[in-house]
């Protein structure tokens, strides 16, 4: 038989496209990085793309620890929809022509540096989200309860209900305010909350059936943390 040629980038989870998308992480997180620290005029440019590119990186870093039988490519969530994609590139068009047009919006300290925290505080929940459930987690809802499926109710589940859409909200919400985008932190604002707010609505209902009362006391007792979604 002849023996498959080996590729990167060609969709397959071989260890050559692992290092390869990690490396590739990697590398935009410290050139982006080193932007932020001696840029003078796109300093928050810089960090937002590095805090990207980790976003991305702890995503698949997480699921191939926790789930290394099932992770794949897509772990790494470069396929996570045109919305999210379309999010990316409307903050990145912002803030370059805010930048060229109204250049002091993007130089007000304060909220810089108030997104940069709220930013570090969403990835931090996202990650110990993924860290606490373990192989409980996943990207997608289940609509079947598998056999080894809990309901984890400690670490940072302890403080609020799904904390990994926590982080994903307050994260998004952060890079915005990084960026001093006042219309994409409108926008942002509007969008995550509406699609939050019908994903737990989808989902609560499947884990009432999977776990009965053991969620529904857990549900009354625990927040989730997101503006107008108890």
């Amino acid at each position: 038989m002849q023996q498959q040629e080996k590729l990167i980038f060609d969709g397959r989870h071989t260890p050559q496209n692992i290092s390869s998308h990690s490396f590739f992480f990697g590398a935009v997180f410290g050139v982006c990085l080193a932007i932020g620290y001696y840029s003078e005029t796109i300093p928050q440019l810089g960090v937002f793309l590095s805090a990207l590119a980790l976003f991305h990186e702890l995503e698949y870093m997480m699921t191939a620890l926790f789930k290394p039988d099932i992770v794949s490519l897509d772990a790494f969530l470069l396929n996570n929809g045109n919305q999210y994609n379309i999010a990316h590139v409307a903050g990145i068009t912002e803030f370059l022509i805010e930048l060229y047009l109204f250049p002091t919006l993007k130089y007000i300290r304060f909220i810089r540096y108030i997104g940069f925290i709220i930013m570090v505080i969403g990835q931090s929940a996202r990650s110990l989200a993924m860290w606490h459930a373990k192989s409980n987690f996943s990207h997608k809802i289940a609509y079947r309860k598998k056999q080894d499926h809990v309901l984890v109710t400690t670490g940072i589940y302890a403080y609020m209900r799904h904390p990994s859409y926590f982080g994903f909200y307050w994260w998004a919400i952060g890079t915005q305010l990084l960026l001093c985008n006042p219309i994409c932190l409108a926008g942002f604002f509007f969008v995550l909350h509406r699609f939050f707010k019908d994903r737990i609505e989808e989902e609560e209902p499947l884990l009432i059936n999977f776990f009965g009362k053991e969620y529904i006391e857990y549900k009354k007792k625990t927040p989730t943390h997101i503006p107008l979604i108890n």
